[in-house]
């Protein structure tokens, strides 16, 4: 499972001119779930993420967690996180798990933040064209991955 994910003041996501989701201060997270994602790695990786101190506090040092600093969270699903870019010009999504198995497991994910205490989670519309507006606070942008090992992105 693999994430991108952003600290922001606001952040929404439009499906057909509807808005289906939105946030507050807070995270969007971008989430990728690969073949051999479960459920015991959706409920990690949402707590690795509801832990990660990155919102400022009284002093304005990165210290805070979103359940600390009260922060709300938009979870979009992104299996381009998994595309295999390596040879030729079209990126490979085979890398990425079977839609049935990872709405499920999106759905967990975003399940466990709520269980964990995040104040409002939110959540794009899984398999639609989304169109997804943010207004990033830093900026703070980190990748983040569970249940596999170092990949490119975040190794070294």
């Amino acid at each position: 499972m693999r994430a991108v994910v952003q600290r922001v003041q606001r952040a929404a996501v439009r499906v057909g001119g509807k808005e289906v989701g939105a946030t507050g201060p807070g995270l969007l997270v971008y989430l990728g779930i690969g073949p051999g994602d479960d459920e015991g790695v959706a409920r990690h990786l949402a707590g690795r993420i509801a832990a990660l101190r990155i919102f400022p506090d009284a002093e304005g040092r990165m210290n805070l967690s979103v359940l600390e600093a009260g922060g709300q969270a938009l979870v979009v699903s992104q299996f381009t996180l998994y595309a295999a870019t390596g040879r030729g010009h079209r990126p490979s999504f085979l890398g990425a798990a079977p839609p049935a198995a990872a709405v499920e497991l999106c759905r967990t994910f975003g399940a466990e933040l709520t269980r964990l205490g995040v104040a409002r989670v939110a959540q794009g519309q899984f398999g639609a064209h989304m169109e997804v507006r943010s207004v990033n606070d830093g900026p703070v942008t980190l990748v983040v991955s569970a249940g596999e090992g170092p990949w490119e992105s975040d190794a070294g």
